[in-house]
């Protein structure tokens, strides 16, 4: 993960020993100034560096200092597709992540002190969004960015994709049966099928509507429908394949598309062996589906490929993800979405997700 940080003078002395701190977590950093806490600067300038760098994706995240805090969070949310949060404590930095998925974090100098500061970028740079319910909302925001904001400006928010970890109590209930050891093949197949459709209603939350008219047993009425949206679903083969059946049973007309990639056990890198797309696979919203984002390294060679056979909108949809693979995908394609229902703790030596649910192609197919 690649963190911007900057301040003014105010802020200097506490952004130079939270650039220490990141770095010794082992993010990579860019000082984006100031640098002397002598020379009086203009909070704006630097809060405006830092918070494109944000926006057009050439850094993950941001991390703004001044003397309150309050000018740099004011400054960086007028930038588009930047989520500013003004925090004071770890519990505000934690929640800033989890329910507003923020982007850029203000702090001030003169009133938060060094251990309390790193504290507070440590939990808010290791926190996850949560998605869900919090999700829906966040979407407000972002429609009324569109509505407001050229497209232009929007276009560069684009370059910098979400990861969207899909919380409903009905997901997290079945992937916990699916992540059971014990769990038949054949239940485990009809679950995988249950859990990709339900996250088909946070995958399709973007799609426009347009207004049409009907007429209902008792009169004419206005209705909704998809404006002129055509989809493909893409998975990942063999294991991708389980996900399928889920996501056609909601968006039926979706077409279907095949890649076939298989994991080299020696470098643990992907091998490409089949690849077979809809003709227009550049007018669609592709979703390339695989139930496990482990490595990635097999995710970021799929985007790959559909993207030189003409794809542009590709979103990327797992049951579980890895950090490591999240973030593998991201260095490679920075504007693709990520859905997943689990991020989890990490990999193992053998590159399998921990605690994960195992081999899924295995589990889907009864093979070892």
């Amino acid at each position: 993960m690649k963190i911007a940080i900057g301040s003014d003078h105010a802020g200097f002395v506490l952004k130079e020993h939270l650039i220490g701190f990141v770095r010794s977590k082992g993010y990579q950093v860019l000082d984006m100034g100031t640098c002397s806490a002598e020379a009086r600067v203009d909070f704006p300038d630097w809060g405006i560096k830092v918070a494109e760098a944000v926006s057009r994706g050439e850094v993950d995240r941001g991390i703004l200092v001044c003397g309150s805090g309050i000018g740099m969070s004011i400054v960086a949310n007028k930038v588009p597709g930047v989520y500013a949060a003004l925090c004071r404590d770890t519990t505000e930095a934690r929640l800033s992540r989890e329910h507003n998925d923020s982007n850029v974090l203000a702090i001030g100098g003169r009133l938060v002190g060094p251990d309390l500061a790193a504290e507070m970028v440590d939990t808010w740079l290791s926190t996850q969004f949560l998605g869900g319910r919090y999700e829906a909302r966040n979407q407000k925001i972002r429609d009324y960015e569109r509505s407001v904001y050229k497209e232009e400006a929007m276009g560069q928010v684009r370059a910098n994709g979400r990861l969207v970890v899909v919380s409903h109590p009905l997901i997290q209930h079945k992937l916990g049966i699916i992540r059971d050891k014990n769990t038949s093949s054949k239940d485990f197949r009809e679950l995988v099928q249950e859990i990709a459709g339900l996250m088909v209603y946070e995958i399709t939350r973007d799609l426009s509507l347009e207004e049409i008219d009907v007429c209902t047993p008792l009169g004419p009425t206005k209705a909704f429908t998809l404006a002129g949206k055509k989809m493909a679903v893409v998975p990942v083969l063999r294991a991708g394949l389980g996900m399928v059946e889920g996501i056609l049973r909601l968006i039926p007309n979706a077409k279907v598309g095949h890649v076939g990639l298989y994991r080299d056990p020696n470098t643990l890198e992907p091998v490409e062996y089949y690849c077979k797309l809809p003709g227009d696979i550049e007018d669609r919203d592709v979703y390339i589906v695989d139930p496990m984002l482990a490595t990635g390294g097999s995710a970021a060679a799929a985007i790959d490929l559909v993207k030189r056979k003409g794809a542009k909108r590709i979103s990327l949809v797992a049951l579980i993800a890895a950090p490591e693979g999240v973030a593998r995908v991201k260095s490679s394609h920075p504007e693709v979405d990520i859905y997943t229902a689990a991020l989890d703790s990490h990999l193992n030596d053998h590159g399998y997700i921990v605690p994960g649910l195992g081999d899924a192609g295995d589990r889907l197919f009864g093979t070892r």
